[in-house]
C-alpha cells in the first residue's frame, strides 16, 4: 500500500541521512525509530542510497517511512521509487519530479524558498514544500509565508536544531527535517546507537511539545 502523504506530518519529524558510508543504514534507522523518529530520508548524494533504502525497508517491515533525498531529476526519482522509496525529497523546485512521483502515487517534499516558488510547487501537486535553507529567515519567515499561503504544508530544512525545532512547529510547520544535528558521521561510524536514540528522543519531544 502506498504511503499516505499525511503520514509525514503525523510523524512530524524527518531524519536526513547524508553519509558517505551507508553500511550501517539499518541499525541507525532502528536507533532513530526507538527514539521516536518514524520518517527517514537517505540522500542521493551517496549513489548507494537506493540500495540502503531497499535494505532498510526490508529490515523494518513497515515500521518507518523510508524516503529518498537530494533527488535532482525525474530519472533519479524513478530509481529511488523502484528501490522502494516511500517519499521523494528535492532541494529545488522541479515540476517534472512532482509529475513523475504523482504518477507512482509517491508523496513529494519539494524544495523551494520564495513565496512564488512555494506556491508553484504546491500548485504543481507537491505533497509538502521543503523550505530550504530554513536558516535564512528562520521560524519568523515560515510564519510570514503561512500568512498568505495557509493551505501549503511546509517542512523547514537546513539548520533545524534542538534550539529552534519547537519554534518552527509553532510557526506552522507540518514537520521538521533534521540532518547532521541528528545524524552525524562521527556518531554513526562509532556505532553509538544510544546517543543517536537519545538525540532522536529529544527532537521528537520538541515536536510533541509544540503541537
Amino acid at each position: 500500500m502506498p504511503l499516505r502523504a499525511e503520514t509525514i506530518a503525523d510523524n512530524g519529524l524527518v531524519a536526513i541521512v547524508r553519509l558517505d558510508d551507508l553500511s550501517a543504514a539499518a541499525p541507525l534507522t532502528e536507533a532513530l525509530l526507538r527514539g521516536g523518529v518514524k520518517s527517514v530520508e537517505f540522500t542521493f548524494t551517496n549513489p548507494l542510497a537506493g540500495r540502503a533504502i531497499e535494505e532498510v525497508r526490508g529490515a523494518l517491515a513497515g515500521r518507518a517511512a523510508i524516503g529518498a533525498g537530494t533527488v535532482l531529476d525525474p530519472e533519479t526519482a524513478r530509481i529511488a521509487i523502484l528501490s522502494g522509496a516511500e517519499f521523494v525529497v528535492t532541494p529545488v523546485l522541479n515540476v517534472e519530479i512532482i509529475e513523475l512521483c504523482n504518477r507512482y502515487a509517491v508523496p513529494t517534499v519539494i524544495g523551494a524558498f520564495t513565496p512564488t516558488e512555494i506556491l508553484t510547487a504546491w500548485q504543481a501537486g507537491a505533497s509538502y514544500v521543503k523550505v530550504f535553507p530554513a536558516t535564512v529567515g528562520g521560524p519568523q519567515y515560515l510564519k510570514d509565508v503561512r500568512g498568505p499561503l495557509p493551505q501549503v504544508k511546509l517542512i523547514p530544512t537546513g539548520g533545524v536544531s534542538l534550539e529552534n525545532a519547537a519554534d518552527f512547529i509553532r510557526a506552522g510547520a507540518s514537520a521538521i527535517a533534521v540532518g547532521s544535528n541528528l545524524v552525524d558521521a562521527k556518531t554513526v561510524n562509532a556505532g553509538d546507537w544510544a546517543t543517536l536514540e537519545e538525540r532522536a528522543r529529544k527532537f521528537a519531544a520538541a515536536v510533541a511539545s509544540a503541537r
